[in-house]
């Protein structure tokens, strides 16, 4: 990657294991000691506890779609929710040495709404570029809506989902084992997205018109592979033979157009991990879902810089869980042989070596395949869409103890989730992102030595526990785990809306391929048996709180990553299964309003603590001043070749509040016409990249990169960059300014 790339360093394997164990007991130790004496189990006290849809009445047994003929009210809106993109720990390998350092894309919230003509129900769904929606998030997204609008948007009828990129910033969740991979909770990552995600419900909220939907299948091909194929074909024969795949290909769009005609936008669902940014990655991005939406919507609002314009796509996630975009599949990065066994387990190296590449020649090269294979066939569904959404709104939620259900199989066979706990497995990673120390993935016994560590660190895992996630060797037991709060979530949000003869699940975590497919015949054949027929049930993934991955009984058996992540214990499918069809017969049968709306989630008081470096006062080079251009441009380039400048900076998290809706960059055209400059990139285009460089004592370097692409048309351009610096005066608070700085003019000339 350039500037960027991870340096590999060679250390015994006893260093790294008392380093391990020292930076654990240390960050926890913090934790402790700054929560401890403020711990409150308070809630949120104005988010909406209702569980229905005020007036719900569901007129009719039939197909949805017979239902007469009418328009919904559609509102569409996108806002920025990026954050900061400088020493802020990425969200989702849970990497210590990944933190960001530059942007690539801006990270958006797309929202949908959808109302009866009416106006006396509707749906929210909105698709963020986050890693995945964390309980502490949705608690605090509700509350503003709640202060807003009243019982207009509640839990029940918002679902909101993140699109899984793993390289969004991380520090927005409230139980502890994301507060020490995240380092803290960092309080501007977590109000950029709030307000990004209100922000696009306000703004879907301001436009809505009468409107139409039409849906729209197709199967996308040459961007997946199942990433576990051992724990896939542990599932029964008879049923693997029914799919011709070992992934879903299958994409689902809903494309909505106002009564004119004009284009709103969509919303597609598609399995697939954006991982085609790798665990080597500094760069802030929406990786290839957000490609394939940039890509989208810049097509449709013509001229207008990325994020502006009305026309908003949404690629939201589905059953992921075991999908992966590095289509070359996995292989041993130091003697190039396949490591495609049930351990991915390299011969020289072993775990640590086995890692999925492909399709590009690089990260950057992969995430834009991946995203335009996916953008191209939405392209096509969204042309060729034809059969409409008619019929009725409704929306249906509870709050479940995931670690306390219930599992009725049959009139005298019954089973029990469990408390929280990760496997060994976990601590492997995937063949898209390996752990450390050699873990390896199907793990079903424990180590001796990693057994006391937990022990004497963490605690010893109860024997009910270690008993309920047989065969599962427990490696965190964060059910037990209560310091300085609980490390894991109990409480879990279960969620359908429907929308005419669409029903979108709304799951907390990643489902594999299997369990997608078991969820939603269960689902489809529930509201079958309740005589309504046709309907079409989709699965949204990372909504709502995070709960890791949820795998079939047969996959938990053999304990690869997706496994020993599945939290509640080996029946955690079915206990889902068992638990939507509930909601999916509450409303088939207009029962939503009395179903119990379950125990209400915590909202912990954690302060802004976070473990991240303290912004210094920026400090410019002698005889420099912010913004001056330490290297720079060539007078001349072609089509193809990197424009590239390096400026004298400052720490881009100063105002971080101010540059969400703002840019770091600009690449301007010179207009002879109008005798001025006209910006044709900003760092929201994916042609464009801005490293920062920390020096010391304050000191810092941005470089900024312009790709440049094949449509750009000759002429005159130049580079700007814009930040603030920070000053300290003695005894006063901080003050930031404003600075800019601009390259040299340069051309570009014809092939």
């Amino acid at each position: 990657m350039g500037k960027r790339d991870k340096t590999t360093f060679s250390c015994l394997e006893v260093i790294l294991i008392v380093l391990l164990v020292l930076m654990t007991a240390v960050t926890v130790t913090l934790l402790v000691l700054h929560f401890v004496s403020d711990k409150s189990t308070s809630e949120i006290n104005n988010v909406s506890t209702s569980t229905s849809s005020p007036g719900y009445n569901f007129t009719s047994t039939q197909h949805p779609s017979t239902v007469g003929s009418k328009n919904y009210l559609i509102g569409v809106g996108r806002a920025d929710c990026t954050g900061p993109i400088a020493e802020i720990p990425l969200m989702g390998y849970a990497s210590p040495d990944q933190l960001a350092g530059g942007i690539l894309s801006r990270l958006y919230s797309r929202a949908f709404i959808v109302a009866e003509p009416d106006n006396s129900k509707r749906v929210v769904f909105v698709s963020a570029d986050i890693g995945m929606v964390s309980q502490r998030l949705r608690l605090e997204v509700l509350s503003q809506l709640k202060s807003k609008y009243g019982d207009l948007y509640r839990q029940d009828n918002v679902v909101l989902s993140g699109t899984h990129t793993h390289s969004g910033p991380a520090g927005y969740f409230q139980f502890t084992l994301f507060l020490i991979t995240s380092k803290g909770l960092i309080e501007p990552s977590l109000k950029a997205i709030v307000n990004g995600i209100v922000k696009s419900i306000d703004i879907a909220h301001q436009n809505m018109r009468k409107g139409r939907i039409f849906i729209n299948k197709g199967l996308v091909e040459n961007s997946q592979i199942n990433r576990s194929p051992y724990s896939y074909l542990q599932n029964p024969p008879l049923e693997i033979r029914r799919y011709s795949s070992n992934t879903d290909k299958e994409m689902v769009m809903l494309k909505m157009v106002d009564v004119s005609g004009q284009e709103l936008g969509f919303i597609s669902w598609f399995a697939v991990h954006p991982v085609s940014m790798n665990n080597t990655n500094h760069l802030v991005n929406s990786d290839n879902m957000g490609y394939a939406s940039y890509l989208f919507e810049q097509e449709k609002n013509k001229g207008l810089l990325p994020g502006e314009g009305s026309f908003v796509a949404a690629f939201a996630s589905s059953n992921l869980g075991d999908v992966s975009p590095n289509t070359k599949g996995p292989h041993c990065i130091n003697t190039g042989e396949t490591c495609d066994n049930p351990q991915s387990y390299c011969p020289v190296g072993g775990a640590k070596m086995c890692m999925a590449v492909g399709p590009g020649t690089d990260m950057f090269d992969s995430t834009k395949i991946i995203g335009q294979n996916i953008y191209l066939k939405a392209k096509e569904l969204y042309a060729t869409a034809s059969q409409e959404i008619t019929g009725n709104l409704s929306s249906a939620h509870q709050w479940v103890n995931m670690s306390d259900v219930t599992v009725q199989f049959n009139a005298t066979h019954t089973a029990k989730t469990c408390k929280p706990a990760l496997g060994y497995s976990f601590a492997a990673g995937t063949i898209d992102g390996v752990g450390a120390f050699n873990f390896t993935q199907g793990a079903v016994e424990g180590d001796p030595f990693w057994d006391a560590v937990r022990d004497q660190l963490l605690g010893v895992p109860s024997n009910e526990t270690k008993d309920c996630h047989k065969p599962k060797p427990i490696l965190f037991n964060t059910g037990e785990m209560l310091l300085p709060y609980p490390w894991h979530p109990e409480i879990v949000d279960i969620q359908i809306i429907t929308i005419g003869s669409v029903a979108i699940l709304a799951v907390p975590g990643e489902f594999t391929t299997m369990s997608g497919r078991r969820l939603r015949e269960a689902v489809k054949s529930e509201f079958e048996s309740q005589g309504t027929h046709g309907m079409n049930v989709i699965i949204a993934g990372l909504c709502n709180i995070y709960t890791h991955y949820i795998a079939t009984y047969e996959e938990y058996q053999v304990q690869r990553y997706e496994a020993a992540s599945t939290i509640y214990g080996p029946h955690t499918l079915s206990a889902y299964i068992q638990l939507f069809r509930r909601l999916a017969r509450a409303i088939a049968k207009h029962e939503v309003q009395d179903l119990p709306k379950g125990p209400e989630p915590p909202f912990f008081n954690v302060t802004n603590l976070t473990l991240l470096p303290t912004v210094l006062p920026d400090v410019a080079p002698l005889n420099k001043t912010f913004g001056d251009v330490l290297q720079e441009v060539k007078q001349h380039y072609r089509v193809g070749e990197v424009v590239e400048v390096t400026f004298v900076s400052a720490n881009p998290r100063n105002w971080a509040d101010d540059m969400t809706d703002h840019t770091f960059l600009t690449v301007e055209k010179y207009e002879n016409v109008s005798r001025s400059w006209r910006v044709v990139h900003n760092d929201a285009s994916w042609e464009t990249r801005f490293y920062w460089s920390k020096g010391l004592r304050g000191h810092s370097n941005a470089t900024i990169e312009w790709h440049i692409p094949n449509t750009t048309e000759p002429g005159i351009y130049q580079i700007q960059y814009f930040g603030y610096r920070k000053v300290k005066p003695p005894l006063k608070p901080s003050v930031f300014y404003p600075f800019k700085g601009t390259s040299s003019a340069f051309e570009i000339i014809k092939l």
